[in-house]
């Protein structure tokens, strides 16, 4: 089998986000030897640990590539699509956009809650899963851009801005 990763690559998982691979090895796991590939998250100060076989499945990937970062960062320019739903449906909706890793579906999430000076305050749920959508998208586009978040956080703002 090939391993479409090798340690050190930057890669990520859906529901953390940006993380680096540590290294590729044989476990011992209940009695089965399993190979695994254990990625280190730093910002969550985490280490996961996602079975070889699951990797597809579970959803791993390299990090975005330049042009799919510019169509996510591209999305933060076009008008929200927030629904007249219920908050409690919308707010589930925007969880999963923000779980499926998809940095398409995070600016989404990200533009859909923006706030500009001049509009009614958000909730904290609202603000919650705005700064959980946000982080998320930062993170990848500042590693994708080799930049730090601070830098990576001012362009994603100027962009929602405009």
């Amino acid at each position: 089998m090939t391993v479409p990763f090798t340690a050190g690559d930057l890669v990520v998982y859906p529901t953390h986000g940006v993380g680096r691979i540590l290294v590729i090895e044989a476990q011992e796991i209940a009695g089965q030897s399993l190979n695994v590939i254990v990625v280190h998250f730093e910002k969550d100060r985490m280490t996961l640990r996602v079975p070889l076989m699951k990797a597809q499945r579970s959803g791993l990937r390299r990090l975005s590539s330049r042009k799919e970062m510019d169509i996510a960062l591209a999305t933060l320019r076009g008008r929200s699509r927030a629904k007249r739903t219920m908050w409690s449906r919308r707010a589930q909706e925007y969880q999963a956009k923000i779980a499926s890793g998809d940095p398409v579906s995070i600016a989404e999430v990200v533009r859909d809650l923006y706030r500009n000076t001049g509009q009614p305050e958000q909730s904290y749920s609202e603000r919650q899963i705005y700064q959980a959508a946000l982080d998320r998208l930062v993170r990848e586009f500042a590693a994708v851009e080799r930049i730090d978040e601070l830098t990576a956080t001012q362009r994603v703002e100027q962009l929602l801005a405009a």
